[in-house]
């Protein structure tokens, strides 16, 4: 008998770990590109060319948004645009579950989507969540935590139900409803799809201003207690990576994010630098000690770094990375110094130094030096062809934010480890991924 249940006990525990380690092993998931064919805003009657004016256009507007909602971080308007992001995410919300392609942001929190019944709402092609088909939908209380966490953007309404309200930009764009909790379900490149249950989002009973008709909703994957990276920390560990394919690619390839041990960055070429909060706490912001064309170093010398020692923030959502003024005129310089050829003018205006003839081109290694993390730049993250024979480095200034991003983390494997607040970059061929 003693046998039996010693038996039993062994098989119980050796199931509980092997159960143990699925849970936490981690999991991953595509990253749709806006101007990727697999995307509902790609316009296949626009040219390559035309689909980069318009990213880099967005990244201006987003830059703009970053730069206001830094002058005002208590401002209840001071969230960052939505539907001028670059990278798609499929979810489903609801038992039984309902898909959304909602806009993956790691400079927003909340998860949101447009919910029935919906006054004044903007169109979407998609249907609207009924929260009275799942079995799991329920509106969360005032006194939730996560009531708690919206702050001003938070509510108290009728019945004790948490009301959010966000608006964007300049007040012109908003959603409102129920703070609400439902399960959530990732799908996964490798098996199949994980559920989350009660997981805080937004049911948007009213929007107001233009949004697109593809816009279905928002998956907000900033630092912020709210966002779907926070509210899993539990099952993930606070751990979460991605690794972007380049724009121009004709692969069939998609990018990928990563959760749990799937979003571990380690092994030979990683480098790791602090993660530091800032305020509002949504984004993650890195220290930049300067950059290095070749063997030419040129220090940061932008404004003072704030009290935590940030100066520019890391963002998929921006195409383009914005330095400080006087930095960005010596990296220019540097790189004009060390590559042969006659520069020419954008005539879209978007960039500063461009040429032609790229294919002649030997253009430099430029090191990104952050404290503790020397990170090595191809020219594929230096450089785009913006037109037929118009090559131009993907970097600007700007007078007051400063912005490390994405084509300058293309084929890279870029962690966040939120616990122990790390970054950490491995170069990787994502098209393998």
């Amino acid at each position: 008998m003693k046998f039996l249940i010693f038996t039993l006990v062994v098989i119980f525990l050796t199931h509980f770990f092997e159960h143990s380690d699925a849970e936490i092993e981690g999991f991953t998931t595509d990253l749709i590109s806006h101007d990727s064919p697999r995307s509902p805003f790609y316009n296949a009657s626009e040219t390559k060319y035309q689909r980069l004016q318009k990213a880099f256009h967005r990244s201006i507007l987003r830059g703009n948004h970053f730069s206001a909602m830094m002058a005002s971080p208590n401002d209840i308007q001071s969230n960052v645009m939505p539907g001028r992001l670059e990278y798609l995410m499929n979810i489903s919300l609801g038992t039984p579950p309902v898909p959304m392609l909602g806009i993956a942001d790691t400079g927003s929190d909340l998860i949101w989507r447009q919910c029935r019944p919906c006054d004044n709402c903007y169109e979407q092609d998609e249907p609207l969540f009924d929260p009275e088909t799942s079995k799991t939908y329920k509106i969360l209380a005032c006194d939730n935590e996560f009531c708690g966490d919206l702050g001003q953007k938070g509510n108290c309404g009728d019945d004790n139900a948490c009301i959010y309200y966000y608006s964007y930009g300049k007040g012109d764009r908003f959603t409102m409803g129920y703070l609400s909790s439902d399960t959530l379900t990732i799908g996964s490149t490798e098996g199949d799809p994980v559920s989350f249950p009660g997981v805080a989002f937004g049911c948007a009973h009213r929007t107001g201003g233009t949004y697109p008709e593809k816009h279905v909703g928002l998956i907000g994957l900033g630092g912020g207690a709210l966002s779907l990276v926070k509210q899993l920390d539990s099952p993930v560990g606070g751990l979460f990576s991605y690794c972007l394919i380049p724009l121009s690619s004709d692969s069939t390839a998609s990018s990928k994010i990563n959760f749990g041990r799937n979003g571990v960055v380690s092994g030979s070429g990683t480098v790791s630098t602090p993660l530091i909060r800032g305020t509002p706490d949504t984004m993650y912001f890195l220290k930049l000690e300067g950059m290095s064309v070749g063997s030419t170093r040129v220090e940061f010398n932008g404004f003072s770094a704030r009290e935590e020692g940030n100066n520019i923030l890391i963002d998929s959502g921006t195409t383009i990375t914005f330095l400080p003024p006087d930095m960005y005129s010596e990296v220019e310089s540097a790189l004009a110094t060390a590559i042969s050829g006659q520069p020419t003018s954008d005539p879209n205006g978007n960039f500063r130094l461009c040429y032609s003839g790229g294919n002649n081109l030997q253009i430099p290694t430029i090191t990104v030096h952050f404290t503790g993390a020397d990170v090595q730049l191809s020219p594929l993250n230096t450089f785009i062809q913006a037109q037929e024979d118009l090559f131009c480095f993907t970097m600007i200034p700007s007078s007051d934010f400063f912005i490390f991003g994405n084509l300058a983390q293309v084929n890279f494997l870029v962690g966040y480890d939120l616990n122990n607040n790390m970054v950490s970059f491995k170069p990787t061929d994502c098209t393998k991924q």
